[in-house]
């Protein structure tokens, strides 16, 4: 009797084992699979009322929205109906942690997806936030191949804030030429420039103005449905997790909602300590959350605007409306749409960059020292004639045979193996005058991180080659979050700036800004084998050079797929 008392004590404890560990919302759900099948294509479109040919999914541009939650496996089939052109899509924020060959940047971690053939794209989405998706092949990404891809807890889990509901919005700006008439004024003598673009879109829609002088009429109609103004339809006295992403060629923005503030919460998929503006500045390749409250009059509309900044731009506002319900959603606000603040006004953009810091209960703590610091001097050049941008006075160009391929095969002789500098001439240098030297050398050469080590970057911004003129560059990393360890006006001064970086709660990201004549110091663990792509975000200044390629710990990536070979000198690697 006493032996089967004990079994049974055995076996009720078990069973309550089990329901506390499995059924009690303490361990996590189990991930799933999520499938998507996408066709890429050209259509005609009118987005802003003008047609033009624009890159969809599915039909659509933006492109399907990806939803999931943490630790997800992400499973896209994309098959590219582009007829003449290759594609390849980046999952941009995603760190692709044992699939670096998903990364989806041509040339760097895969061989563009040809015309006619199907790449399937399978990834973990490995932690909640805000991220996108867009093309990484030449300047496809300004066609119209974008998305979002919004990553949730798991259930049981909250955020350390509250809203109601929860939207996301890409904003970008639209240029009616196409990218290929714009990527050659970009590489040809003489240099053409991609000019302002002519719309800013809010997810996906804007209203360019017809009777432009030069507009082809039958081109252009401000009736099309297409180019109706983006709704964001609110109750009253909801309040809205608004997930913000930019995908912008060119253009850094700020946005607001007439007569409302928003809250700062997120920023590229980490919390931020809460704080509330009435203009959010983003640049693009960046997310934010902002939660907005419906606490306004409830019987009208309101005006949802994105204004240019950074550039003296010709481009107007980009407008949605804010639709309080039950107004009719196409309903205009009674008032002019808030003009936005004066493009070259740089101290509340700078304000918003040293405001953004973790929030307290999810700082994740920086290596209080590096192992190796790279100082890139971001410039503007030219080399044989040709403009170009540069990285401590070397132009980036890709290679044919992509680095991780190249690095994991041993393919060394397709591209350069002298190391580019990790660091300029910092006495000489005055980075408020035009470079005395414009001329610049082209490079497809890697920085090879020794794995696991501390890495410091610091972007040092600097004058172009026109008289009192420096840009916005925002600046991506994939495979990583970075710490934003500081931001500083004038030259950066390694011995001196350095003792004063936020060690204590900085933001993570994987896209920062470096502003006009200043400069943006980030610390990351280089630990994630790979080789990671480091570039600014702006189209056309990536396609003109303006990036580097960080290589850590390839010998401990696993075995490639066949299916990101076939192009350089992989021609013979790939099996269908």
């Amino acid at each position: 009797m006493d032996e089967f008392l004990k079994k049974k004590s055995v076996i009720t404890f078990l069973t309550i084992l089990f329901v506390v560990t499995c059924c009690s919302g303490v361990q996590k759900a189990e991930a799933r699979i999520r499938r998507y099948k996408w066709e890429v294509k050209y259509e005609l479109k009118s987005p802003d009322c003008y047609k033009k040919l624009t890159i969809t999914i599915n039909g659509r541009s933006p492109g399907p929205s990806i939803v999931a939650r943490e630790g997800d496996t992400i499973v896209v089939e994309l098959k590219n109906s582009l007829f003449t052109e290759n594609v390849a899509i980046h999952w941009h924020g995603i760190r692709q942690i044992d699939t670096p060959w998903m990364d989806g940047t041509e040339g760097v971690t895969q061989c563009p997806i040809l015309p006619a053939d199907t790449f399937v794209y399978k990834f973990v989405v490995d932690r909640p936030g805000t991220y996108l998706y867009h093309a990484h092949y030449g300047m496809q990404r300004e066609a119209g191949l974008y998305g979002s891809i919004r990553v949730l807890l798991n259930e049981g889990e909250s955020e350390p804030f509250q809203y109601d509901y929860d939207r996301s919005i890409i904003l970008n700006d639209w240029y009616h030429k196409s990218t290929h008439e714009l990527s050659l004024g970009l590489s040809s003598i003489p240099f053409a420039w991609v000019n302002e673009p002519q719309s800013i879109l809010i997810h996906g829609r804007g209203k360019f103005n017809c009777n432009t002088v030069g507009t082809t009429t039958n081109l252009c109609n401000t009736s099309n449905p297409e180019c109706a103004p983006y709704a964001i339809t609110v109750v009253p006295g909801k309040t809205y997790r608004l997930r913000i992403g930019s995908l912008t060629a060119l253009s850094a923005l700020s946005f607001e909602i007439e007569g409302h503030n928003m809250t700062v919460v997120e920023a590229d998929g980490h919390n931020v300590d809460p704080f509330v503006v009435k203009n959010l500045f983003i640049y693009s390749g960046e997310t934010y959350s902002v939660l907005v409250t419906a606490d306004q009059d409830p019987s009208r509309n309101y005006w949802a605007s994105a204004k240019v900044v950074s550039r003296n731009s010709s481009t107007p506002n980009g407008l949605a409306i804010f639709n309080y319900y039950p107004n009719h959603p196409r309903r205009d606000p009674p008032t002019v749409p808030p003009p936005g603040p004066h493009w070259d006004d740089v101290a509340p953009r700078l304000a918003q960059s040293y405001a953004i810091r973790a929030r307290p209960g999810y700082i994740h703590p920086p290596p209080l020292k590096s192992d190796r610091t790279i100082v890139m001097l971001n410039t503007q050049n030219e080399v044989g004639g040709y403009r170009r941008w540069s990285v401590n006075n070397v132009s980036f160009n890709l290679p044919h045979t992509p680095y991780l391929i190249a690095y994991k095969h041993n393919l060394l002789h397709a591209f350069d193996q002298r190391q580019p500098p990790d660091g300029y001439d910092f006495v000489r240098y005055n980075i408020s005058a035009p470079p005395p030297n414009p001329n610049a050398t082209i490079s497809n050469a890697t920085y090879r991180l020794e794995f696991n080590t501390t890495i410091d970057v610091v972007l040092q911004n600097a004058n172009t080659m026109n008289v009192n003129n420096s840009e916005t560059h925002p600046w991506h990393l994939h495979g990583h979050d970075f710490w934003v360890l500081g931001y500083g006006v004038g030259k950066f001064d390694v011995g001196k700036d350095s003792e004063e970086f936020n060690l204590v709660d900085p933001i993570m990201k994987n896209t920062v800004a470096v502003h006009p004549f200043g400069w943006t110091a980030l610390r990351f663990r280089a630990n994630n084998p790979g080789v990671w792509a480091f570039h600014c975000h702006i189209e056309s200044h990536f396609f003109m050079g303006m990036g580097v390629v960080f290589e850590e710990g390839v010998e401990r990536v696993g075995e490639l797929p066949s299916s990101i070979m076939g192009c350089g000198d992989t021609k013979g690697f790939y099996t269908p």
